[in-house]
């Protein structure tokens, strides 16, 4: 299941060019990933209370076009594959129908002392419940 938001760039999202530096990229992805799990009900902070942390080990963007200062940007994403220990995501930010960039994140399930873990199915339900 996809889920969307919006973001409107901002002066210091931009670089001399008067375009989004490339690394802000990553920021609206992040975006993306929160408002993903916002929806089904499920919280960064409450993920890490319960012991469970969600690092990036791999991240890609495939830049098309650039964003510019007061743009209304979409942010698209989706889970693209998961599995107990990992995640990967999937990210499309678009301005109108223009496709501006595309990419993915890939995530592994870690406890506090930053060892990979198996979800527990009731966890692994939680992270995938449908959109509210």
């Amino acid at each position: 299941m996809e889920s969307k938001c919006l973001y409107r760039v901002i002066y210091g999202d931009t670089d001399q060019m008067g375009v989004m530096y490339h690394a802000n990229y990553f920021r609206l992805f992040e975006i993306g990933r929160n408002e993903y799990f916002r929806k089904r009900g499920v919280l960064y902070r409450e993920m890490e209370a319960k012991g469970i942390f969600l690092p990036v080990n791999e991240a890609c963007c495939h830049y098309k076009e650039g964003a510019r200062y007061d743009d209304l940007l979409e942010i698209h994403c989706h889970v693209k594959k998961r599995t107990r220990s990992s995640l990967l995501f999937e990210y499309h930010l678009k301005r109108n129908d223009a496709l501006l960039a595309e990419g993915y994140t890939r995530h592994a399930f870690v406890n506090r002392e930053g060892r990979v873990i198996r979800l527990a199915p009731e966890d692994y339900a939680l992270f995938f419940k449908e959109e509210k």
